[in-house]
């Protein structure tokens, strides 16, 4: 568990209740917005943005966030989930101290999106500090280095878990981002209202996806409240970095929040980052395949008596085997395994990057989203600048 004591009290409460059900399905209106664009690219919502901090979150509070009022509460409603409501005060609390440690870019780009959307700044802040104040993201990959995959070429699956709340799932959103200078131009698969990147890939290939880790050895440290909110941090990645040796290089020189497992692929290859607000330590390939969940596996950060937590262990096993064949594996052979792995309630978005073609294959709108078909987007055209 994390040692941070909302984490700890999210984590023990119990699930309960029914979820909330809408009458009709979300969908997002397609609209265009001074430096954004919102419209739907083989059937997924994309939304484009350029420009200067001010000029995206501006665009993205008009075009995503604006439209989409339900998700503005699914921080508050998340907290009412597990009982702990009453903490919403002290989550805002720390998520505004949390926000005083954004690079200013990012901060800059928070507040014009909540001028943008017209949004509580408050539900705002705690929906992109709440990932860091609490342990609740369950996620599974597979990376596949291009020896033992079928195209050739990496590749890299995973499935997104968390609690849908009966609604969450409907609000998935592509953000095509074109900022400003010389960052990589660079996609993340999220949520609206999202400064940081759960999941993405860059103009060079890069390709990334966060999976939370609930536990660590006793004596490391799990939580620096002073850090940079760890999904600024794998934004930061995706804007900076072409590859995972640059990536590491960064990601260590970045003060960080908590403890995390980074999946990584670029043009060549394929890599796990175990992090924590001290150290990063690589895994790599082994049979030319990558599994992670939600554990640490090498020996200095695996706690001695590890627990199962969100069926964890159990995950990692079903992703293992698969994984040991003596076969090549494409995307059919990731998908199955990811359905195998999925949660049904949770499983909100399944996706596999292709660094090398700048593809992503997405199922969204649905719970489990890697019961779903994948569909191809051709991010090479949507990474372009203008």
């Amino acid at each position: 568990m994390s040692g941070c004591p909302l984490a700890v009290a999210i984590c023990t409460v119990l699930l309960s209740g029914p979820p909330v059900t809408p009458a009709h399905p979300f969908r997002y209106p397609e609209a265009k917005y001074a430096h954004g664009e919102l419209k739907y690219v083989n059937g997924l919502p994309v939304l484009t943005v350029e420009g200067t901090p001010d000029q995206i979150g501006e665009a993205v509070g008009a075009l995503a966030v604006r439209p989409a009022p339900q998700m503005a509460s699914y921080p508050e409603d998340l907290l009412t989930h597990f009982h702990l409501q009453f903490l919403w005060a002290t989550f805002v609390h720390a998520g505004k101290k949390m926000v005083q440690h954004f690079p200013p870019d990012y901060r800059a780009e928070l507040e014009a999106m909540a001028r943008g959307s017209g949004v509580d700044r408050d539900r705002l802040v705690v929906g992109n500090t709440l990932f860091d104040l609490k342990k609740v993201l369950a996620c599974s990959a597979l990376l596949v280095e291009p020896g033992r995959s079928a195209t050739g070429q990496p590749l890299l699956g995973r499935n997104l878990d968390y609690p849908s709340l009966g609604y969450a799932h409907e609000y998935s959103l592509v953000t095509v981002y074109r900022p400003a200078g010389a960052k990589h131009t660079f996609a993340s698969v999220g949520f609206p209202g999202l400064v940081g990147c759960l999941s993405g890939m860059n103009d060079a290939g890069l390709s990334l996806a966060v999976l939370e880790v609930f536990q660590i050895k006793a004596w490391r440290k799990r939580i620096d409240s002073s850090g940079i909110p760890y999904a600024l941090c794998y934004r930061r990645i995706l804007e900076e970095c072409a590859t995972i040796g640059e990536a590491k290089e960064l990601l260590e020189k970045m003060r960080r929040t908590t403890i995390t497992n980074l999946a990584l692929a670029d043009r060549n290859g394929v890599a796990v980052f175990e992090v924590t607000p001290r150290c990063v330590r690589v895994r790599r390939p082994q049979g030319g395949t990558c599994v992670c969940t939600n554990h640490f596996c090498t020996e200095q950060l695996a706690p001695f008596v590890p627990l199962d937590v969100f069926d964890t262990f159990d995950r990692y096993q079903i992703l293992d085997q698969a994984a040991r064949g003596h076969g090549k594996l494409g995307l059919a052979d990731l998908h199955r395994s990811l359905d195998a792995a999925r949660q049904e309630t949770e499983t909100m978005q399944t996706m596999i990057f292709e660094p090398a073609a700048l593809r992503v294959h997405l199922a969204v709108g649905s719970c489990p989203s890697s019961a779903g078909r994948l569909k191809p987007l051709e991010l090479a055209p949507l990474l372009g600048r203008r």
